[in-house]
């Protein structure tokens, strides 16, 4: 196993990393952006009121994007156990 494989592995490995974590930041991002609009408009400080619909919006999307991030998490595992006799040399 070479430098550059080891190097090629981690690369692909946080790539997917990203992508399976982006729907759920960009839920946050979004849920996090529409309270604080709220939170300005109507001048409600409230603590629980950013945390638990940020919650509750991540969890509905990670079991909306769960199938899909299964099988991309297979792909990469499948990819990685064939690829070991190439690794070796």
């Amino acid at each position: 196993m070479t430098e550059a494989t080891i190097i090629h592995i981690a690369q692909e490995s946080v790539k997917l990393c990203l992508l399976l974590s982006g729907p759920m930041l960009v839920t946050a991002l979004i849920v996090g952006l529409v309270i604080s609009v709220f939170q300005a408009v109507t001048q409600i400080q409230e603590m629980t009121l950013t945390f638990v619909p940020k919650i509750l919006a991540m969890v509905f999307v990670f079991f909306l994007t769960m199938p899909w991030m299964l099988k991309k998490l297979i792909e990469f595992t499948q990819n990685l156990i064939l690829n070991i006799p190439y690794f070796i040399k």
